[in-house]
């Protein structure tokens, strides 16, 4: 069973992501802010990480680095309001393997997620 881990620190949001995630058969987690997202992805094993770029404490654009700097592998999918393209090819340059704009349709996020969790 893959794990997916949540940065996103609109409780809406993240509810919403993770019930569809889980009656997809997905086990998750929700960090609400950056700095709980780089120590859980760093403590623990995540198949791949839904990264809000306007997190709280470290925004998603250090967690991004964080992370890429300590070698974490994992696939990251930038879910995000700021759609601007230069953001988009910033996040994949940065490391992310992809990027979901908000609003989003829940089947097109679980589509990303199983083309990234299929590579692996």
């Amino acid at each position: 069973m893959n794990r997916i881990l949540i940065a996103e620190d609109e409780s809406r949001i993240a509810s919403f992501i993770e019930k569809g995630l889980r009656k997809n058969g997905f086990t998750t987690a929700i960090a609400p802010d950056g700095d709980q997202a780089v120590s859980m992805a760093l403590a623990e094993s995540f198949d791949l990480l839904l990264l809000d770029l306007g997190l709280p404490g470290q925004d998603g654009w250090a967690v991004l680095k964080a992370l890429r700097s300590q070698g974490k592998e994992l696939p990251i999918i930038i879910v995000s309001a700021c759609d601007e393209a230069s953001n988009k090819v910033a996040g994949v340059q940065g490391g992310a393997n992809d990027f979901v704009s908000k609003p989003f349709q829940f089947k097109d996020l679980l589509a990303r997620i199983y083309t990234h969790l299929d590579k692996n």
